[in-house]
């Protein structure tokens, strides 16, 4: 085990060359090409080997990684922001050929006005598209969730994407203690050749992949993917726990709940302002007021059953939203209208209360985290909620 003060784009590049990946397509566009450098460094100086493919956009990258993936390899690509949105149309299709891509996004604002601070909204555009989504909280995560990523999306019982997002500029580029297992370590974990798969590209066995089709199957396809994102929750569970058995590490699979044993309220959010509210939180229990928070690790499959358990004994709770859903009920957030129907059926649920943050890269300070629980603690003592959604660190 090496421990290392690195980025979350090295880490990321790390496992990939772990995972022993046997194609690589890309394309530069910041926050995310750290990593691609990081894995050209690797590959010049004979760390591992893979076919390393420099495309001309976007759209033809993620169209190698799919196309890379029915032949059987083992794939790795990524990109960010408009460039994510560029390769909408090989996104969409990925997963309806059933094909196990693991892409990196480096989470940044879209356009217009575009800049290189974090967002959400970018990843999230393909929440519903059968891509797995998963967030680290830091490089550390980073690591730890694309060598999982392989293991889960490659099962023969799921055969869809996965998309690590990472908080551009935050996690990609900001250096933080990074424990990198030793090769061997990893591969034990994760073996090098992925598991056969049926429906492979090869001149010995020609087979027609992704056919256009009628109104007679496009049901059944739809059907397939989504029993393929059911079973993928419990093979995150189990990949989880082999994970936390051979490394020591790693954390529940779908959220994980900080200070919340005696917690009065909790904020729910995904990312690196979980950092961010863990500062905020110590300083608030020294204080003698006791609050918690809902880390969400994976956005797909969403963890509604996992948050309905954690959510349900309190009487008020605050999502923070990175992103933004224009026209959405109460104009609130993705993650807010997700939680909000994850707990419409408890009988006496919490109130919901929503907070806008972070958008178009402003930091979220722990002044402003303390703002959202001094809002949702107001909520929980008095029964009453003023409005639903908050934007905060506004500048009005």
């Amino acid at each position: 085990m090496v421990k290392l003060l690195t980025t979350g784009t090295f880490a990321i590049a790390t496992a990939v060359k772990h995972a022993d990946v046997d194609v690589i397509s890309a394309y530069p566009i910041r926050p995310y090409t750290g990593v691609m450098n990081a894995l050209a460094r690797m590959i010049a100086d004979g760390e591992f080997d893979a076919e390393y493919i420099v495309v001309d956009s976007e759209h033809t990258q993620f169209e190698v990684a799919k196309h890379a993936a029915a032949c059987g390899a083992r794939v790795f690509t990524g990109s960010a922001g408009i460039g994510w949105a560029y390769a909408h149309e090989p996104i969409v299709v990925t997963p309806g050929c059933r094909q196990p891509v693991v892409a990196m996004v480096g989470t940044r604002a879209l356009d217009d006005p575009g800049n290189f601070g974090v967002e959400h909204n970018d990843v999230l555009a393909e929440r519903d598209m059968g891509w797995m989504i998963c967030f680290p909280e830091n490089p550390q995560e980073a690591y730890d969730l694309t060598l999982m990523a392989y293991k889960i999306a490659e099962n023969p019982k799921v055969l869809l994407p996965i998309a690590i997002a990472c908080d551009g500029n935050f996690i990609t580029h900001v250096r933080f203690p990074v424990d990198l297992p030793e090769a061997d370590v990893a591969r034990e974990f994760l073996p090098p050749t992925p598991p056969p798969r049926p429906s492979v590209l090869h001149p010995d066995k020609p087979i027609i992949l992704c056919p256009h089709t009628d109104y007679y199957w496009g049901m059944e396809f739809r059907r397939q993917l989504d029993e393929a994102m059911r079973n993928a929750r419990e093979v995150t569970r189990e990949v989880h726990k082999e994970f936390n058995k051979i490394f020591g590490r790693g954390g529940p699979p779908f959220i994980e709940e900080i200070a919340t044993e005696d917690a009065e309220v909790v904020l729910v959010g995904m990312g690196g302002m979980t950092m961010v509210a863990r500062a905020a939180i110590r300083e608030m229990r020294k204080e003698g007021i006791k609050v918690g928070f809902v880390k969400v690790r994976r956005f797909r499959p969403f963890p509604d059953e996992e948050l309905r358990e954690a959510l349900k004994k309190y009487r008020a709770i605050g999502v923070i939203d990175n992103d933004f859903s224009l026209g959405a009920p109460n104009h609130g957030g993705i993650l807010y209208q997700e939680v909000r129907s994850t707990l419409y059926d408890l009988e006496d649920g919490p109130y919901v209360i929503n907070f806008m943050a972070g958008l178009g890269g402003r930091e979220i300070t722990v002044e402003y985290m303390r703002k959202m629980y001094d809002i949702v603690l107001k909520v929980a003592r008095t029964g009453k909620v003023e409005q639903p959604v908050y934007w905060i660190g506004l500048r009005e």
